[in-house]
């Protein structure tokens, strides 16, 4: 058996001897090439590697190197008159030595920003080898991979130009830097000088800009929120984003976790924690124009610069802003609102200004205190604009071949079970449709909506320019679905400029500290949205709203078109008019979304319009509109004064006779208000014109009351 069994195993070696051999497969030529290609590379980049690494190990250290630098920023905002609207050369800077600093913010500034801090020579060629990859493949720079100490060169030595040439530089003077003073002292000099937002240089400032106490009182949440500053300053600060900063904080928490800094139930324990803020600071820059300037900083963030560029850059950016209309808009707002008692922090207003020609923003207000709160509402908010609103919908129908002249009936309708009413459910048979828009009846904007379409207005608010959610249903036409004012304003442009949507934009140019224009405006995005037919027959229309209808408190006594606005309850009001040069819309409203009794548009709004336009158009003369002239059929025959009454867009609700009580107090406490002031037109006015005001909504209201001194911005 076993025999047989070796003779088997023989026999078998035997055939597979003769078995031809295999072929070796092909290798594919584009895999051959790019093995060459890699390994080509990879030497290539080695030998860069140890090249930069020989060039950089050969630097000299910094003679006189100063360990006591403090910041010397003199980056500043200018006005497109000349006045210097903000600077940043006032700041809050504590000087603070390492071994006063708490261990954990240590850690947490290491972990955040350069963890192989305590073990380079002041660049970590790996991280920008890794970085640049990420980079790459993400087509855009996700990653950084500056250390510490870079972080310092660029500081101290470095311009922000943001180019290769800067950053090996800030490798050369970062190598030299650690050759010159010890690990310490850099971290030491980082932590005293690093710019964290709100004014504050240095870890000891934000300790008491954003939590008003010493930095070895701060908790470890508190401290690890301060080591997430520095990668962003503008957009991880709480007092813009809370939700913002307590991501970012709670990422920190993470690295140090990860570091074994803290532990796990340290970690739980701080990213639970609330962030509770000391009250708002003091501004620690001149600032004019806060609100402008915080969408300046913007505009400059998307042309490339950063905050810590701007801050350090010593830049000079001469802006679009008019100083004087936008003092006289910082005003405005405080002096018509107080004198309308509508005097708590949550009752806000806000204003924007530009040119329907060129773009030029001329006045920008996101609200009436900044030192209260920095909340942007031009640019954020989103607020029903109720009647403002009706414009689009007769621009849709003008655009469709409707005429001003053509007559809609101004009586009840029902449009899919949607019944609107006209305030005080007044109705006036058949009218013109310039008239309809001049005394803002609801019933004829269902109508007109209903003739021309939904889809149709939507479409044209989109070529406008507005970008927020609008319902697929017929209330739009009463301006019920919310509006950014910084879109609602530039789809006005169009009215003003025969049909073209300009983009409006904030910086004219910008200068580097020897005087080189680093950015030049070439000229704004404009496109072609309405028919300039359409356009006129607007204006036209519009111009009624403030000579004879219910924007009469916002006449300034030359060409001008526009519209009021206000929402169910008194929750919201809107002026949005124009002059040939210039485009302007105000909103007020509680940000609580709270009534305001006896607010529409035609009171408080238009008078801040007024007093704005009266300075802002000053120099432009009183030009009319350069349209063909539009005949408005009757116009100019005696007007029912009963006919110009408020737009708001429900009739009586259930609870009126509680919100005209409350609307009486207001006119009373206004009336007071105007008693008391030096102003002659103001001690022309009774008690009981300021109740006829408030009722018919188009009496001229009287001139704004003086602008306090303290809180004014």
């Amino acid at each position: 058996m076993s025999g047989s069994y070796e003779s088997y195993k023989r026999q078998r070696a035997e055939k597979s001897s003769y078995r031809a051999p295999k072929k070796p497969q092909k290798q594919s030529k584009f895999f051959t090439y790019l093995k060459s290609f890699i390994l080509i590379f990879s030497a290539l980049a080695i030998a860069g590697i140890i090249a930069l690494e020989l060039y950089l190990s050969s630097l000299p250290p910094i003679d006189n190197l100063r360990e006591d630098y403090r910041p010397n920023i003199v980056t500043k905002f200018y006005s497109g008159d000349g006045e210097i609207i903000k600077t940043f050369t006032a700041y809050s800077y504590d000087r603070i030595k390492l071994k006063d600093v708490p261990q954990d913010l240590i850690n947490a500034i290491i972990a955040t920003e350069d963890k192989n801090f305590y073990h380079h020579h002041g660049y970590d060629l790996l991280g920008i080898f890794r970085s640049s990859i990420q980079n790459v493949i993400a087509m855009r720079t996700v990653q950084g991979a500056s250390t510490i100490t870079q972080q310092l060169a660029r500081i101290l030595f470095l311009s922000n130009e943001r180019t290769f040439t800067r950053k090996i530089k800030e490798l050369e003077v970062a190598t030299r830097i650690e050759k010159t003073i010890s690990k310490d002292t850099i971290l030491e000099m980082y932590l005293n000088n690093v710019y964290l937002g709100s004014g504050a240089y240095g870890v000891a400032a934000a300790s008491k800009i954003y939590f008003n106490k010493r930095l070895n009182q701060l908790t470890l949440p508190e401290l690890a929120m301060i080591a997430g500053l520095p990668q962003a300053p503008s957009v991880y600060n709480p007092y813009n984003s809370i939700d913002l900063a307590k991501k970012r904080r709670n990422q920190v928490l993470k690295r140090m976790l990860a570091m074994k800094y803290i532990t796990k139930d340290q970690y739980d324990s701080a990213t639970k924690a609330e962030i509770h803020l000391s009250t708002l600071p003091q501004l620690y820059t001149t600032n004019k124009a806060p609100y402008f300037s915080d969408f300046v900083m913007r505009e400059m963030e998307s042309l490339g610069f950063n905050e810590t560029d701007v801050i350090h850059g010593g830049y000079k950016v001469i802006t679009t802003l008019d100083s004087k209309a936008q003092k006289k808009a910082n005003e405005a707002i405080l002096s018509n609102m107080r004198a309308y008692g509508l005097t708590r922090k949550s009752q806000q207003a806000a204003v924007f200004s530009f040119s329907p020609i060129d773009g030029k923003i001329l006045v920008f207000a996101g609200g009436k205190n900044y030192g209260e709160s920095q909340y942007d509402r031009v640019t954020q908010a989103i607020r029903p604009p109720g009647s403002a609103f009706k414009p689009i919908v007769y621009a849709a129908a003008m655009e469709k071949g409707f005429s001003p002249n053509d007559i809609v009936d101004d009586s009840p309708v029902t449009i899919a079970k949607w019944s609107p009413h006209n305030y005080g459910k007044r109705y006036r048979g058949k009218i013109p449709l310039y008239k309809a828009l001049m005394i803002s009846s609801n019933v004829c904007a269902a109508r007109i909506i209903r003739e021309v379409g939904v889809h149709s207005v939507i479409q044209l608010a989109r070529a406008l320019g507005i970008t927020t959610p609008l319902e697929k249903d017929y209330t739009i036409a009463l301006g019920s679905n919310g509006v950014k004012l910084y879109e609602f304003v530039r789809a006005y442009g169009a009215f003003a400029n025969g049909g073209y949507v300009v983009e409006p934009y904030a910086i004219e140019r910008i200068e580097d500290s020897r005087g080189r224009v680093v950015y030049r405006a070439s000229g704004t995005k404009s496109s072609h949205q309405l028919s300039t037919n359409t356009a006129a027959e607007m204006t036209a229309m519009m111009k009624t709203v403030i000579t004879s209808g219910t924007g009469r408190g916002a006449n300034i006594g030359k060409p001008a078109a526009g519209k009021t606005g206000t929402t169910d309850d008194y929750r919201d009001a809107y002026f949005v008019g124009y002059t040939p040069d210039i485009v302007t819309g105000v909103w007020v409203g509680d940000d609580n979304n709270r009534q305001m009794p006896g607010l529409t548009g035609g009171t408080v709004p238009a008078r801040i319009w007024h007093d704005i336009m009266i300075v802002a158009t000053e120099k432009y003369g009183s030009h009319d509109f350069d349209y063909p002239e539009i005949k408005l059929n009757g116009y100019g025959k005696p007007i029912d004064q009963a006919d110009v009454n408020a737009e708001s867009e429900t009739s009586k609700t259930e609870d009126e006779e509680k919100l005209l009580k409350e609307a009486n107090e207001v006119k009373e406490k206004a009336a007071e208000n105007y008693k008391g002031t030096t102003d002659n037109a103001f001690n022309q006015i009774t008690p009981t014109e300021i109740n006829k005001n408030f009722n018919n909504k188009t009496a001229p209201v009287p001139k704004a009351a003086p602008v306090p001194v303290s809180g004014a911005q």
